[in-house]
């Protein structure tokens, strides 16, 4: 797991010293080694590394890299699981390497197959390949979107990294606020591919390859995650018995390593199918618990039955809230991008690489892949709902949603409910309301500088995930969108930023994209057994004990909700007071945040709401983000706090 950075220019010249800061900007995802190189050329480029050593720890594994053969150069950020097997089809046909990395065998594979090399990868992976020959460059992410790249082109250079912050480290970019990032940010607490929360800067979409030739730039996809809809010869237990086979096999895979791995062990379904699959290759885990010394939020008796049943090498961090709640300052400036989630994730990566862990795998993807949320059993029947909805003219359905709201207490769920009956039927889709942070009208209210523009692009996400699963049947389509939006969007990209802060590499068995081929050619109602939560994982798994499989629903939880009312209340009122004169300013209403603030002190909306404009702030203060009204006219409308 690494850090990468480059920055082309087809008529000019590559700083070193641009380079080298934008690098050094990385050093957390790499602490290992790092390197610089500019390829001179008609076109000039630079590459940066920065490098987190997991295989093939020796010289021969530093970046960037070239191949001695095609004189082409490479960065790359992730692991190809594969890479063996294709490393031995390639020396079958007479290619020849230098080193035991995968690395090497992303840019042999490249050298002999071209774009279609990305074919053969299993894994995760952002990477990047001068093609010294065509004067091309090829980077591409892996298809499920587990590590982030970004690119922008200013002026005439064209520029991509692994994070936000390396981009805005080379000065190049200009630090504004985008409005339609923000506008899906307040609308679902993060920003959704391929928007971001930057002006100019844009996410490589999961499953697509992208050339820079002659300043001209082409993406294109390489991989879908939807397929047409129960197209299985298998019978049901047949694939039961596939999935299976195939969990296992992606578990044994995400095991290579040069040093020591370990898994993040919560004591729920996911993490301990993790730990059962992995005891079936042999393997004795080295499993760590986060465990709050305060028993509200324990999970203590379940993560030490499963680290019993399996024998595992078992650690246990005690945690206290005060840990917790002192770790806030230093996961606000690990996030590339704002989140409302997060901060999990950095307090147990934090403790994991301080037990001297570089690896560990984590059992996320499996709420949304094997139909563990409330959504899988919600939404279909909101879709019913909505379709009903449908056939009433769109002001009468305003009219009974003004009626529900004038008789129905205002708490978030409310206010969704009636955001739903008054939707116009594209972008309130149920799964998007079930979603919501703030309904549109809280959002419109909030964002006082949108226009029509920044709307449409910020929906624009949403529309194209929707076509894309349209055909599908309810609970398929609830898994594409929980897996290509929430997941994608809030935990892979929370996930990433913040056990790469502690240079932790974080490996997600569960989601990989031949078991995500295998389920969305299967009926979605294959994945839903009234009887057990997420039947096809506890099958995997074999014989968890009972009370993990029985057990209520229940993840990583903070106790934001008494942080706010209590040892937070003092920074969050300050800074949302403040709002005003802060770096959004321009684009948000004082007089809204303040509307936020008060129903959450009443009990009307839940710590998220607030939360998340305080994380906003933050976020724009820390990397100096900067919004501009587009006219001293709406400038003066914003209203100011009391």
């Amino acid at each position: 797991m690494c850090g990468i950075v480059g920055i082309a220019v087809q008529s000019g010249t590559v700083t070193p010293e641009i380079l080298e800061r934008a690098t050094r900007s990385l050093a957390h995802r790499g602490p290992d080694d790092s390197g610089i190189v500019i390829i001179r050329g008609p076109a000039e480029v630079g590459f940066g590394h920065r490098r987190l050593a997991v295989l093939d720890l020796s010289p021969l594994g530093h970046q960037p890299m070239q191949d001695a053969e095609t004189g082409n150069w490479i960065v790359h950020n992730g692991e190809i699981y594969n890479f063996r097997e294709i490393r031995k089809q390639l020396e079958g046909e007479g290619i020849c390497f230098r080193s035991r990395s995968d690395t090497e065998v992303v840019l042999k594979a490249y050298g002999r197959w071209g774009e279609n090399c990305l074919d053969h990868f299993r894994g995760m992976y952002a990477f990047a390949i001068w093609d010294v020959g065509k004067q091309c460059m090829f980077m591409a992410r892996d298809p499920m979107g587990i590590k982030p790249l970004y690119y922008c082109s200013i002026g005439k250079y064209f520029l991509f990294a692994s994070e936000i912050r390396a981009l805005l480290a080379t000065g190049l970019v200009p630090r504004r606020l985008d409005r339609a990032g923000l506008l899906n940010y307040l609308t679902f607490g993060s920003s959704y591919d391929p928007l971001t929360l930057v002006e100019g800067m844009s996410a490589l979409r999961p499953g697509h390859f992208l050339t820079w030739q002659k300043d001209t730039v082409r993406e294109t996809p390489f991989w879908k995650l939807t397929a047409a809809p129960q197209t299985t010869s298998l019978r049901r237990d047949q694939f039961e018995r596939e999935i299976g086979e195939g969990l296992y096999e992606a578990v044994r895979a995400q095991m290579i390593s040069d040093v020591p791995v370990g898994v993040f062990l919560s004591g729920g379904i996911d993490s301990s199918s993790l730990v059962a699959l992995l005891s079936r290759t042999g393997v004795k885990p080295n499993t760590f618990s986060l465990v709050f010394r305060e028993s509200d939020y324990s999970e203590q008796e379940y993560s030490r039955a499963v680290a019993h049943r399996f024998a595992t090498n078992h650690q246990e961090v005690f945690l206290s809230q005060e840990d917790a709640l002192d770790a806030i300052p230093s996961a606000l400036q690990a996030m590339d991008q704002p989140s409302i989630d997060g901060l999990n994730s950095f307090v147990i990566s934090q403790h994991t690489r301080a037990a001297g862990i570089k690896v560990a795998l984590s059992g996320l993807g499996g709420d949304e892949l094997f139909g563990g949320y409330y959504t899988f059993r919600n939404v279909p029947r909101l879709e019913s709902f909505a379709s009903a909805l449908g056939v009433l003219p769109r002001l009468a359905r305003k009219s009974v949603a003004g009626a529900f709201s004038s008789i129905a207490s205002a708490t978030d769920q409310s206010r969704k409910i009636a955001a739903l009956i008054s939707g116009n039927g594209s972008m309130l889709h149920p799964y998007f309301v079930a979603r919501m942070l703030f309904t549109p009208s809280q959002r419109d209210r909030l964002a006082a500088d949108g226009d029509a523009a920044d709307r449409d692009r910020a929906s624009l996400p949403l529309f194209e995930s929707l076509a894309y699963c349209d055909t599908l049947d309810p609970i398929s389509r609830v898994s594409y969108l929980e897996t290509r939006c929430y997941m994608l969007n809030t935990l892979l990209r929370d996930s990433d930023a913040m056990s790469m802060a502690h240079g932790l590499e974080l490996r997600v068995p569960l989601v990989d994209h031949r078991i995500a081929e295998m389920l969305f050619i299967a009926p979605g109602d294959w994945r839903i057994d009234r009887s057990t939560p997420k039947h096809l994982l506890v099958k995997a798994a074999g014989q968890l004990p009972t009370e993990i499989v029985r057990r209520p629903k229940r993840g990583f939880t903070l106790p934001f909700e008494h942080w706010l009312r209590d040892q937070l209340r003092p920074q969050v009122e300050t800074t949302l007071a403040s709002i005003g004169d802060g770096p959004v300013g321009n684009v948000v209403n004082p007089a809204a945040v303040r509307r936020v603030w008060d129903d959450f002190l009443v009990g009307k909306t839940s710590w998220s709401r607030p939360w998340s404009l305080y994380v906003l702030q933050r976020w724009c203060e820390l990397n100096g983000i900067t919004a501009y009204a587009r006219s001293p006219v709406v400038r003066r409308k914003i209203a100011t706090w009391p």
